[in-house]
């Protein structure tokens, strides 16, 4: 089978490697579809904790090809759900591997296991035509979902995750800063949540996109001005009671955003970073316990691919919005170019496996 395998630094080489072996308690699942996101491309520049060479990919969906006989008990933390999986079956798998012992796993918290895995990003992943995967990570994708959008289950857990540990209610009004993918899968969850969203961002064309996702208000935020400005803090100020936001969603792994949504929230208000940067934030070590804030990490998300699977099938329109660019697989190093030129706009870009181009 053909591997498209990232050797060093930006470079891709295309190799023939043999098929996986069926291990005990997995499936062989040929790849479809295959979306990248900034991990990959990070990655790709040889910029992220891992070893090169590497097969990428871990946002991907498939068809089953093949299961194991005999023992297709869960592994790993044993906190995936078995599906009913059969030959045939249109799945998307869950990438990230547990150890099940260590403290973090052993409370539930298997999302930030001390030993996690992440198939594409620590160990080969999707961007090859056939994978081997463990059992208890398939998840068979609605009927009327298409298999490139089922890629995107992925995504979608992680904007589920990070809504979830913000606790919303209700009536809530959350500040979403960042309308990439994440912020903008993070708005949809919210608005269905019954949260008045506004999102703020630094394109224009994202904040097109937000109201889509229903976003009620949006803030175009200008680099080197204050944000927000006068006319939007008006806006903000009428939106909450004057109280600001009790939720705020940062998805953008910028640290003047993080330092913005300290400033911005309500008293006894709630922050979520989702978005990673290695860079440093300044923050006033008065704001937190004058607030009495809650400001929280999040990481991944504990198993809701399905849901993200679920939430993608309730609105195709807006998960095919995301969905800017296609590449076949032999052109995987123009796709990360593309990326790379950080221009333009760009969303979700979804690779065409071979399976998937003639399916």
């Amino acid at each position: 089978m053909l591997s498209a395998i990232t050797v060093s630094k930006e470079t891709i080489a295309f190799l023939d490697s043999p098929e996986p072996v069926l291990e005990p308690g997995h499936a062989l699942v040929r790849v479809h579809n295959v979306t990248l996101c900034g991990t990959d491309l990070h990655i790709w520049e040889d910029d992220y904790p891992t070893e090169l060479p590497l097969v990428q990919g871990h946002e991907f969906s498939g068809i089953v090809e093949a299961l194991a006989p005999g023992d297709t008990s869960p592994g790993g933390s044993g906190k995936d759900v078995v599906q009913d999986i059969s030959i045939g079956d249109r799945v998307a798998v869950n990438p990230i591997i547990y150890c099940g012992e260590c403290r973090p796993c052993l409370t539930s918290r298997y999302n930030v296991c001390q030993n996690v895995g992440c198939l594409g990003c620590y160990s080969d992943g999707a961007l090859t035509e056939l994978i081997s995967v463990p059992v208890e990570k398939l998840c068979p994708v609605p009927d009327d979902l298409p298999l490139d959008i089922a890629a995107m289950a992925e995504p979608a857990s992680i904007a589920m995750q990070a809504v979830n540990r913000g606790r919303p209610e209700p009536g809530d009004t959350a500040l979403v800063l960042g309308s990439g993918p994440i912020g903008l899968l993070a708005t949809l969850f919210l608005t269905e949540l019954g949260v008045t969203v506004i999102c703020a961002d630094t394109e224009q064309h994202r904040l097109d996109l937000a109201v889509g996702f229903g976003a009620a208000d949006t803030l175009l935020v200008r680099p080197g001005s204050d944000f927000p400005d006068e006319h939007q803090a008006q806006r903000l100020h009428s939106m909450t009671d004057g109280y600001g936001p009790q939720l705020v969603i940062e998805a953008t792994g910028v640290p003047s955003s993080l330092e913005n949504a300290i400033r911005l929230v309500a008293s006894a208000g709630r922050i979520v970073q989702v978005g990673i940067s290695p860079r440093q934030a300044s923050v006033s070590m008065k704001d937190i316990p004058y607030k009495e804030l809650d400001l929280m990490g999040s990481r991944m998300s504990l198993n809701l691919i399905p849901d993200g699977l679920a939430l993608l099938s309730r609105h195709p329109e807006q998960a095919r919005a995301l969905m800017t660019h296609r590449f076949a697989f032999a052109e995987v190093q123009k796709a990360y170019r593309l990326m790379q030129g950080r221009t333009g706009k760009i969303g979700k870009i979804v690779i065409e496996m071979p399976a998937g181009s003639v399916a």
